[in-house]
């Protein structure tokens, strides 16, 4: 029996501290790559098992709205940055679910560094029961399909999950794991930071508008 594909959901979390250039270029190139009907960039409120960000939540919500506004293609979603307390993906991932049903595919974007360290998420298990994982490359970090690479736990999860074509995701809703293979642009928000506290210029490695809004509300002028 042939099963109708199901829609698929783009779900790219971070705590994105400024969103820069190297977010906005993996998310435009998995639109070619995966067949999105809907991209969300959900800003982590205050992770668990990460310092505590260094822009409050309202900046950096209003950042990613900046960053994205003339994308169509692009949502913001605000549901962690209004959660009050420690926030949990699979808490966001079970309140997506309940919204599109089971007959879409949730797909939860994340870098290959966060994606090593998933076993130490709260209820980590149950995540592959809510969505797939459509995981990107980091400068400097491993290869995601290197097995030998991952914790053992986890590499015993994903044994039969891996897959190697971003059509097989349409055919379930949860629990395939794909390694997307997108460009892997020099930057990052520590770097963006750090450059901030030297006084030097970090035009060009985010939107002209995000830059504007760091500049104008002093953002990220005291870390050392």
């Amino acid at each position: 029996m042939v099963h109708d594909k199901f829609p698929l959901v783009g779900i790219y979390g971070g705590t994105f501290d400024p969103i820069h250039y190297g977010h906005l270029r993996i998310a435009e190139e998995l639109l070619d790559i995966v067949n999105f009907s809907q991209f969300f960039f959900m800003p982590a409120g205050e992770p668990r098992l990460r310092n505590i960000p260094f822009a409050s939540k309202c900046h950096r919500k209003t950042m990613a709205h900046l960053a994205v506004h003339d994308n169509a293609k692009f949502s913001i979603d605000e549901r962690e940055i209004s959660r009050s307390g420690a926030t949990s993906t699979v808490a966001s991932l079970r309140e997506y679910r309940q919204e599109f049903g089971e007959k879409t595919a949730l797909c939860f974007i994340m870098g290959v560094d966060a994606f090593l360290k998933l076993q130490m998420w709260y209820c980590w298990q149950e995540l592959f029961r809510l969505c797939h994982f459509v995981i990107v490359g980091r400068p400097g970090n491993v290869q995601v399909m290197n097995n030998e690479a991952l914790p053992s736990v986890l590499r015993n999860e994903c044994m039969s999950r891996w897959i190697t074509n971003a059509s097989e995701l349409e055919h379930e809703s949860e629990g395939l794991v794909f390694a997307a293979k997108t460009s892997l642009l020099e930057i990052s928000s520590t770097q963006i930071r750090s450059l901030i506290a030297s006084n030097r210029s970090v035009r060009y490695l985010l939107p002209g508008a995000v830059y504007d809004y760091i500049r104008i509300n002093h953002l990220y002028d005291g870390e050392g």
